[in-house]
C-alpha cells in the first residue's frame, strides 16, 4: 500500500522507500521519512497529498507519494 491509498488522519508506519534514485531517497531521509517512522496523510489533493512526518507537514506529488510504501 502506498500513501495515495492511505486514509486521511490515520497514522501509518513507513515500510520502505521504493525509489531507484539515491538523491530522492536521501531527500526523504532528510525529512525524516524512512523505514520504521510514523507518517500521517493530512489530506489528499488533486496532484498528490499533504503528509505529516515528525513535526513537519509536507506536500508530496503523486509520483513521490507512490514511492513510499506503508
Amino acid at each position: 500500500m502506498n500513501l495515495l491509498e492511505a486514509k486521511e488522519g490515520e497514522e501509518y508506519t513507513v515500510k520502505e522507500i521504493m525509489a531507484d534514485d539515491e538523491e530522492l531517497t536521501a531527500f526523504l531521509f532528510s525529512l525524516g521519512c524512512y523505514s520504521g517512522e510514523p507518517i500521517t496523510v493530512v489530506s489528499h489533493l488533486k496532484g498528490g497529498c499533504v503528509v505529516s512526518i515528525k513535526d513537519g507537514r509536507y506536500n508530496m506529488d503523486t509520483d513521490l507519494a507512490k514511492t513510499i510504501s506503508i
